[in-house]
């Protein structure tokens, strides 16, 4: 597994970001930011800590597909840990086996650091912390950046 780290600066309160970043309030803001992964990215389950989370999305040929992970923290506003152990193929959850034990225990993190900017605006900092498999490294690096300017974007609005 390879450590990737990245870092976005959005202009407002943390309680926002926190909420359009998970789409507490409403799912789509969760999938208008993670479309950038794939047009069709969404989840099934819940953000509450131990819980089982499904992040889902339908691939050229149709197929629902993605991650089987469950919530490892939530403190709100502050910080969530993903914990990836399973893929979904054809909505068949594959918990074990050669193709799941690449992403096996693998985590992806989110903090949120919020601060005084100028003139008394909140500044919030999310960081996100992953892991991922050498085949990824590439798409990561060039797709999560933009889909946390996509993030920015829409709590900046």
């Amino acid at each position: 597994m390879k450590k990737l780290q990245f870092k976005v600066s959005i202009n407002a309160p943390v309680s926002k970001i926190y909420d359009f970043m998970l789409g507490i309030t409403s799912k789509s803001t969760y999938e208008q930011w993670t479309s950038l992964f794939n047009p069709t990215s969404t989840y099934e389950g819940s953000w509450g800590k131990g819980n089982k989370i499904l992040f889902i999305g339908t691939d050229e040929k149709g197929e629902k597909g993605g991650m089987v992970s469950k919530i490892a923290e939530n403190i709100p506003n502050q910080f969530v840990s993903i914990q990836h152990y399973g893929l979904l193929k054809a909505d068949k959850e594959i918990t074990e086996g050669p193709e799941v034990e690449k992403w096996a225990n693998g985590f992806e993190n989110y903090t949120f650091e919020e601060n005084n900017g100028p003139n008394s605006f909140r500044v919030t900092t999310v960081t996100v912390d992953l892991d991922t498999t050498e085949d990824f490294l590439g798409y990561m690096n060039q797709t999560y950046p933009k889909a946390l300017d996509k993030l920015k974007e829409l709590c900046e609005k």
